[in-house]
């Protein structure tokens, strides 16, 4: 028997969508959605909530120089935009004008809703418009977020390493919850579920961004009910309408529950990621469509396979992209877009007398600007892929309009940055060839601490404090999710400062995951200064070393440089006050990439052992510091050093 055929029903305040599958219901003219009818639960969302705190879209705003705004996202119109049996499509719309300002953000917003016939579940997309003669703006945030009923759904799942059953939001009030050192992490202290207590003391801690994920990863995460067996799923196809690239990390899911489509948000980048939308700028974006995926279980079948089912259909989703129904003309459907397809290469004449393959390179289309200024690029559309082994890259079902190309390679400092504007037009097929990449270097390696890969993962992450955990990340790849290793830095160094010694430390033992400030027993914080000492054999006393740090992260830091003297004043090099990530409060292994070339004059260096001073002084909070990527001295260049690769 074939699928019902979907049907559309206008109340006087709300609008239903039923297939015969679900049923959603939105407010009418607001476009809230208040009500998610399957698999024998009436309302998958939180009915206890009002009715505007159920699925919304919402946005934080701000005119230039003032505080954000937190905006839920309230229609005044709504229209129907495709209405058949095959699909319907709603659209809810505020428009702005001169009398909103200073109360509504300068934007026309079209909120969009489709059904499907035959589909489990509901897709959304929005269009945002600043028209030139608006004012001025900002926009920190914007997103989809749904609050589930938290008598029904307790399981939380967005990797096969990453689920568990969650808190109850009430295990985070006063009295069942404890504040630790901000307010989205709490120690739960009387929680209703016994399973979440300590034996004797209270030691799980929750908080939202433990569950954090990079774009790249994250496709799919919701929640399980196990009576009934339902799952409720966020799936998002495509990065395209994200910004920050593809290790840009955004929230999930967490406690509420409540699961979120992140669309853009500073998080583990700060203000740079924050646009800033002059008075006589014209700006368009199409955020989403994104898929609400709702599957169930009938019978004694396992609940736990709904995960399996939600990354399938996460699959069918991912390839289907672009999709073929929205009806908007601003978004462009396969044969409007291009495609770009070449191969990267490294050239580095002291790893390799020929080309090197750009193995697992991200390889991405952006707005034109500077090498690595897709970072922090907030406005417009990225697409990224990832090379295969032999550095081949295909970017298809791009978008019309000028991009540079952008690439990293694992395994090597910098960025790539192609110099011709890629123009894109529809059905078009580029094919760049063979792109060459040189990364930075000016002579042989001496001595190197890391893998340059954007990430301080591969140094040593400490056991969290026993009395403040989370279970699900002990004896876990991500183990640096857990909260408080900050505070572990001071219990492991009490006497003084980390010093690495080339050829005897081990990087994965020895070297702590983030240069954090040390506190003082009055409550209060100081800079710290790690040392990397190191044996030369030879000094070129004319030469000019080269000293290579790409950090993985920075917060309201400073990184002075010293060689062998650390009381010279100035320093040999700082990079003066860097970085507004939060990447160590919020429980990430990075955020923006930076990378540093410092020249150390051959008469600073002596023959024999020699010591680089790294010194963070910055240190109002516990939460300043940086995350080291790569460390590498390089030798003055050699004789053969400009040699071409044939």
């Amino acid at each position: 028997m074939p699928p019902l055929g979907v049907q559309l029903y206008i109340q006087d305040r709300h609008v239903v969508m039923d297939n015969g599958i679900l049923q959603v219901t939105l407010s009418n003219p607001d476009g809230i959605v208040t009500g998610i009818r399957h698999g024998g639960i009436d309302n998958l969302l939180e009915v206890i909530n009002d009715e505007t705190n159920r699925g919304y879209w919402d946005l934080v705003w701000s005119v230039p120089g003032s505080a954000g705004i937190f905006d839920v996202i309230k229609g005044t119109e709504f229209r129907v935009i495709v209405e058949n049996e095959e699909q319907v499509e709603i659209s809810f719309t505020r428009m702005w004008d001169p009398s909103l300002e200073g109360k509504l953000v300068p934007l026309n917003i079209d909120k969009r809703f489709i059904m499907l016939r035959g589909s489990s579940g509901f897709y959304s997309y929005a269009i945002y418009e600043h028209l030139k003669e608006w004012p001025a703006f900002t926009l920190a945030e914007t997103r989809i977020a749904f609050k589930l009923r938290k008598d029904k759904f307790h399981y939380m799942a967005m990797a096969d390493n990453r689920q568990r059953f969650m808190p109850l939001p009430d295990d985070r009030l006063s009295g069942r919850g404890q504040p630790l050192a901000y307010p989205e992490a709490v120690l739960l202290v009387n929680p209703v579920e016994p399973e979440f207590a300590g034996e004797v003391v209270p030691v799980q801690v929750d908080d939202k961004y433990q569950y954090s994920c990079d774009n790249k990863d994250n496709r799919v995460h919701g929640w399980v009910s196990l009576d009934p067996p339902v799952g409720f799923w966020q799936i998002t196809p495509s990065d395209e309408f994200r910004t920050g690239g593809p290790v840009k990390q955004n929230l999930t899911s967490h406690v509420g529950p409540t699961t979120l489509a992140m669309f853009h948000s500073a998080h583990y980048a700060g203000e740079p990621l924050v646009p800033n939308f002059g008075p006589d700028e014209a700006w368009k974006k199409v955020f989403g469509p994104v898929f609400i995926y709702i599957n169930s279980i009938y019978g004694d079948g396992d609940p736990f396979w709904l995960w399996e089912d939600a990354k399938e259909q996460m699959m069918i989703e991912v390839q289907s992209w672009p999709y073929t129904f929205p009806a908007s003309e601003d978004f462009p459907t396969s044969d409007q877009r291009g495609n770009v397809s070449g191969r990267l290469l490294v050239q580095d004449g002291y790893i390799s007398d020929d080309y090197i393959l750009a193995s697992s390179a991200y390889v991405g289309l952006a707005p034109p600007g500077d090498a690595g200024s897709w970072q922090r690029e907030c406005k417009d559309y990225q697409f990224w892929t990832q090379a295969d082994l032999g550095g081949y890259f295909s970017i298809n079902d791009v978008r019309p309009g000028d991009y540079n190309l952008y690439a990293w390679v694992p395994g090597f400092i910098g960025d790539y940055k192609c110099e011709a504007l890629i123009t894109i037009t529809p059905g078009c097929d580029i094919f760049v060839g063979d792109l060459l990449y040189e990364p930075p270097r000016d002579g042989p390696t001496l001595w190197e601490i890391g893998i340059p890969d954007r990430s301080a993962a591969e140094f040593y992450v400490p056991d969290p404090n026993p009395k403040l955990i989370n279970k699900l990340f002990i004896g876990h790849p991500d183990r640096f999710r857990q909260y408080g290793l900050w505070e572990r830095y001071a219990e492991l160094y009490p006497d003084g400062d980390l010093v690495y010694t080339v050829g005897v430390s081990d990087y994965t033992k020895d070297w702590f995951f983030a240069h954090v400030t040390r506190k003082k027993d009055n409550n209060t914080y100081v800079g710290t200064t790690w040392q990397i000492k190191f044996t030369l054999d030879t000094v070129d006393k004319i030469g000019v070393y080269k000293l290579r740090l790409a950090l993985a992260s920075s917060t309201l830091s400073e990184l002075q440089v010293r060689v062998n003297d650390p009381t010279v004043n100035p320093p040999h090099f700082t990079s003066g006050l860097i970085g507004r990530d939060n990447t160590i409060a919020r429980h990430g292994i990075h955020g923006l990439y930076w990378l540093y070339s410092v020249n150390v004059l051959g008469d600073l260096l002596v023959e024999g052992e020699n010591t680089i001073f790294l010194t963070q002084p910055r240190s109002t909070s516990p939460f300043q510091g940086i995350l080291y990527d790569y460390i590498r001295l390089e030798a003055p260049p050699s004789p053969n050093s400009n040699k071409q690769i044939a």
